[in-house]
């Protein structure tokens, strides 16, 4: 298992995002990047959560609500990889992942398209 400070792993996070494509971060509106250690329940299972209102199910939206989150949980992530690179890999799933759930795109829809 690798290990990794939460500073240190959070950049890795912001480096990730900026090399995603614009096409599918120029949509994200009202929504902020966490990182936190584990979930709640204390799981290693769960390596991220998008927390809020797919953009597919909004009606009237965009007037005070709280930002939608995406979730990177630190401890997961590092606990399924050995190398640096796999770090990184695995964090650009995650993220188009939580992602794609902002846009509407369920789980089954994700495994078919290679990103669960």
């Amino acid at each position: 298992m690798l290990t990794l400070n939460h500073d240190d792993f959070e950049r890795l996070v912001i480096d990730q995002l900026d090399l995603l494509p614009d096409d599918m971060v120029d949509g994200l509106e009202n929504i902020i990047f966490v990182v936190e250690d584990r979930p709640e329940n204390g799981t290693l299972d769960t390596l991220g959560l998008y927390d809020g209102v797919a953009l597919t199910e909004r009606g009237q939206y965009g007037f005070g609500e709280m930002p939608d989150r995406i979730i990177l949980f630190r401890e997961p992530l590092l606990a399924i990889v050995d190398t640096l690179d796999e770090l990184r890999d695995e964090i650009h799933v995650t993220l188009v992942h939580e992602i794609a759930h902002f846009y509407g795109i369920d789980d089954d829809r994700l495994h078919e398209l290679g990103w669960a």
